[in-house]
């Protein structure tokens, strides 16, 4: 089935919850539907944006093109014979929490550490989402996708996805050309936990008898802590990446600022937390035209209610252009504006 709506109001499908008008906007349910409207030219001679759970797009003005998104909401298991890994497809319109879940609930390790992260499935390889020492391109097996000018299915494997820190091949030459329908994750059978980042470790060392559920919830409750729900307060979780600087850089910050966080990466990189950046610079709850940074973690940037796109992009803009002053880093949204 294919929803069709003209003037569509995407309130309610931003976490942000600004007002924005799409010219179209079309939800697919399957494979079949998608290349419907490819093959019947609804697409051609407009621009196309791909909406997953509206987590990390900002909008900052009405949309004059199709807004698409995927409700492929099936999960199912493609390959289980042997001992040791498992490989699940995913429907890209799936939430993503509730396939997090559904690796915790059948006992299939790797996707714990990404519990509570907001969006859906289809959003995972194109952004490669991370939190607490593990990416998306650490159990992605392959990607199916759509070619939005052909409608021919493609599968993608993971060296192909060109992934790279919070980005993939479908940010850049593929973006707005190929559409995510379902994603293949490989997942083990054994006992795997990765647990050494950040004050995760100091969490889990409190638990006994760990388990899968037991760091599902840790790290819920660490997020949690964190990050405001999207349902009361406006937000994208984190809206700017980690910054990553040269050794001689860090040198010369870590003269400055004995106390400064940092994750030692290859090739005598750093990557320094930006939210750390955010909060030594003074900028921790501070407000301006309605926006804010969030109370409890300086990489949220929140909408107190009736700003703007704009406002939020203006506000952001203050806190790039402070932090690039005071430390010389240039800190990148992670958010899309649009």
């Amino acid at each position: 089935m294919i929803f069709r709506h003209d003037n569509f109001n995407l309130k309610e499908l931003n976490t942000f919850k600004i007002e924005a008008f799409a010219k179209q906007f079309i939800k697919f349910q399957s494979i079949a539907d998608i290349q419907h409207i490819i093959n019947y030219g609804e697409l051609k001679d407009n621009k196309i944006f791909i909406l997953g759970g509206g987590s990390n797009v900002l909008f900052t003005k009405d949309y004059d093109g199709i807004i698409l998104q995927s409700a492929i909401n099936k999960i199912e298991i493609t390959d289980d014979n042997n001992n040791d890994n498992v490989i699940v497809k995913v429907g890209s319109g799936v939430i993503w929490d509730n396939f997090v879940k559904f690796c915790v609930d059948n006992n299939y390790y790797g996707a714990e550490n990404l519990s509570l992260i907001p969006g859906t499935v289809g959003a995972s390889p194109v952004q490669n989402i991370g939190a607490y020492g593990i990416e998306a391109k650490d159990i992605i097996n392959k990607v199916e996708c759509i070619d939005l000018q052909s409608g021919e299915l493609i599968y993608l494997s993971n060296k192909e996805c060109n992934f790279s820190y919070r980005n993939s091949i479908f940010k850049n030459v593929f973006k707005d050309k190929y559409i995510v329908t379902n994603v293949f994750y490989k997942l083990s059978k054994h006992k795997n936990f990765k647990l050494d980042y950040g004050n995760l470790k100091t969490t889990i060392d409190k638990t006994k008898n760990l388990s899968l559920q037991k760091v599902r919830e840790a790290i819920i409750t660490t997020r949690q802590q964190k990050l405001p729900d999207t349902e009361t307060i406006g937000n994208a979780g984190s809206f700017f990446k980690n910054p990553i600087i040269e050794q001689s850089h860090f040198n010369e910050l870590q003269n400055k600022f004995e106390n400064m966080p940092f994750y030692k990466l290859d090739g005598n990189k750093y990557k320094i937390p930006a939210g750390w950046l955010i909060e030594n610079a003074g900028w921790k709850k501070r407000t301006i035209n309605n926006v804010s940074v969030y109370k409890n973690q300086a990489l949220v940037i929140i909408n107190n209610g009736n700003a703007k796109g704009n406002d939020i992009v203006n506000f952001s803009k203050l806190i790039i252009n402070d932090i690039y002053d005071k430390y010389g880093i240039i800190i990148e949204p992670e958010v899309i504006f649009l």
